[in-house]
């Protein structure tokens, strides 16, 4: 199926679209999710290497003697 005729202004206010609304979804493993990260592939190929989903902090790290102290006067 050919795309349809558009301008690169155009072509690239729809992939910005799409990147966003696969950035905003909030269930980033759904059907739709996959559905949306498929058809950025087609519109924008260089986009495909790049996760659209951002990774979680690091955890933080705990200070055990604030945890023992507390811990000790039980």
């Amino acid at each position: 199926m050919p795309l349809p005729d558009l301008t690169l202004d155009e072509h690239a206010e729809l992939v910005r679209l799409v990147r966003d609304t696969i950035v905003g979804d909030r269930f980033i493993l759904s059907p739709r999710a996959g559905r949306l990260r498929s058809i950025l592939a087609k519109l924008d190929p260089s986009s495909a290497d790049k996760p659209g989903v951002t990774p979680y902090p690091a955890p933080r790290v705990i200070d055990r003697s604030h945890l023992l102290r507390k811990k000790r006067w039980r």
